[in-house]
């Protein structure tokens, strides 16, 4: 069952492993994301629907077995897979053959390593706090709850053939174990602090430690959205326009939020959706959300996922770690909003997923053959975010691509179309209009993060060393997968 305390083995190999956060250095205090609709950005925040990943490869079939031994701990190879589908199914993953084998060797490295740093925290006598474990497991199996539902909770504890004490009982000892890792490296490796100047001379010292500014392309698309048939569709505009008419006849909007809202992570908060910017939202909720009067109730507004009703809370600009206004590439300010909202989920189904997979391959296959793709938008695309001629969105960098569509991009030359490239707001059709290499970055571009940038770099150097001392004392037979 994917409850959130089993996940979050992957928060100590994050914080193990902060380096790996190091390409975002050019971001602004506030990170950002591009409009582009294959960024890795939420699409509404907490609004995913269920993705159509594919398990990596024999995590079916595969047999139960022993991937390595720890001194006398075993680590199973179904354990190894677990956490490889829980990270593919978060990052909504399409992992071929190879992908998948790299990630189990990663996982597996990280599962070896969180046994050899709890082992020294038992051998150096560091203890938890019960209520501490308690809490987390209680929070889990809470989580769980209100993510999946009541019955279906049940109906997922009943497939594994588990009560929710056994549940329960199995993620207080996996609570135990992470809050042990965690207390070992805090005591072993404890942070600290770099100043600006120190960080500047570490960079110019050594500037081949920090990664480079990825590369950037050039993109026209053709969207094509999974999208339930219109009655469907009608039935679930009729519902919202009726929880409007509460809301607008005096209901605070925060109560029937948390009473209607199929968006189960902001309900809670009154829908509640935070602060953001410009590129971090779906294309129709930002535009209500950038051009509503503060605290108007907005119409039906229709996303990927279903219909919305938007209400703007504040507006602001985003701010850089000095406390002064952002600036954006063309040198304005960025402006940021605060709103909530309502989702009345619109359900696709299997069929109306091959609809459009069917309708994105024509019109890919039209393209690849010479039709005019600028023609092919007008007729095709549904992408609700602004665009220049013939779909163009601009420069979009590399690193803000979510795999599988950096992926299906990766080897396309200039003027080249590509495969029907699926991500949460359904198909895309992308031709490549320009490229720009990756490049070092300028001390200018990131000076304001570059404190925590060499703190990583130098717990991440720390860390290694630390623990390879740990595994040098240890017996660590790896048996593969």
């Amino acid at each position: 069952m994917e409850v959130t305390l089993k996940s979050s083995r992957w928060a100590l190999a994050a914080l193990l492993l902060a380096i790996a956060a190091l390409p975002a250095l050019a971001q602004t205090a506030k990170p950002r994301s591009t409009g582009t609709p294959g960024a890795a950005r939420p699409a509404a925040p907490r609004t995913v629907p269920a993705p159509r990943p594919v398990a990596p490869a024999a995590s079916v079939q595969r047999l139960d077995g022993i991937a390595a031994v720890v001194n006398d701990e075993v680590v199973l190879q179904s354990d190894v897979e677990e956490q490889v589908y829980l990270f593919v199914m978060r990052n909504q993953l399409r992992p071929d053959s190879a992908m998948a084998d790299t990630l189990r060797r990663q996982v597996l490295e990280e599962m070896i390593n969180e046994k050899l740093v709890v082992a020294e925290a038992k051998r150096q006598g560091l203890v938890v706090s019960e209520v501490e474990v308690n809490r987390e497991v209680e929070k889990a199996i809470q989580d769980a709850k209100e993510r999946l539902g009541p019955a279906a909770f049940r109906d997922q504890l009943a497939k594994e053939n588990l009560t929710e004490e056994r549940l329960r009982a199995k993620y207080s000892e996996e609570a135990r174990r992470q809050q042990l890792a965690q207390r070992m490296v805090q005591k072993a490796l404890p942070r600290k602090p770099v100043s600006p100047a120190e960080a500047e001379a570490y960079f110019k010292a050594d500037p081949s430690k920090f990664p480079l500014a990825p590369g950037q392309v050039r993109l026209s698309v053709i969207q094509i959205p999974v999208t339930a048939d219109s009655a469907a569709d009608a039935v679930a505009r009729q519902r919202t326009l009726g929880i409007r008419k509460r809301i607008v006849e005096g209901e605070k909007f925060a109560k029937v939020a948390a009473e209607v809202s199929d968006d189960t992570g902001s309900s809670k908060a009154g829908g509640d959706l935070g602060f953001f910017s410009r590129g971090a939202m779906e294309p129709a909720l930002e535009q209500a959300a950038f051009s509503l009067g503060l605290d108007e109730v907005s119409e039906p507004v229709r996303s990927p996922y279903g219909w919305h009703i938007v209400q703007v809370l504040e507006r602001d600009t985003i701010k850089t770690a000095a406390g002064g206004d952002s600036l954006g590439p063309d040198g304005g300010i960025i402006p940021e909003a605060h709103a909530r909202h309502i989702l009345v989920r619109v359900e696709t189904t299997d069929a109306d997923h091959e609809r459009a997979k069917a309708l994105a391959d024509r019109v890919r296959t039209e393209a690849a053959k010479g039709v005019d793709f600028g023609t092919l938008v007008r007729r095709y695309s549904k992408y609700q975010a602004p665009t220049g001629p013939d779909g163009d969105i601009g420069f979009i960098s590399l690193g803000s691509l979510v795999p599988q569509i950096r992926a299906g991009l990766d080897t396309l030359e200039v003027g080249q179309v590509s495969e029907a490239l699926e991500n949460q707001a359904g198909f895309n059709i992308f031709k490549i209009g320009d490229r720009k290499p990756e490049r070092p970055y300028t001390l200018d571009e990131i000076k304001d993060q570059l404190p925590e940038a060499v703190g990583q770099i130098k717990f991440k150097e720390r860390y290694d060393e630390w623990l390879k001392g740990l595994r040098a004392k240890a017996v660590v037979e790896i048996r593969g997968l």
